[in-house]
């Protein structure tokens, strides 16, 4: 099965901030934490992404995340707020 073209996309934003090194280490594990649960299939899809947009609003909220990284996670709410 394919997956969803926008899903791939935010994915790949997710990727992007679990690999920098500039973001600290509780944002990049909360993206990755993020990530997995929109990968999870024993749920359904609307579940899968309000607990991301959870995770990824806590992200937002953290007083330690830089402007940049702050910046990336509102566009990938506002990616999987269109997803639902």
């Amino acid at each position: 099965m394919d997956m969803d073209p926008k899903l791939k996309n935010i994915m790949d934003f997710l990727d992007q901030i679990a690999e920098d090194t500039s973001v600290p280490r509780n944002i990049r594990r909360g993206a990755t934490d993020a990530k997995a649960r929109l990968t999870r299939k024993d749920e359904a899809l609307d579940l899968r992404v309000t607990s991301a947009i959870m995770i990824m609003d806590e992200l937002a909220n953290d007083p330690n995340i830089p402007l940049h990284g702050r910046t990336l996670i509102w566009n990938i709410i506002s990616q999987l707020e269109t997803v639902k």
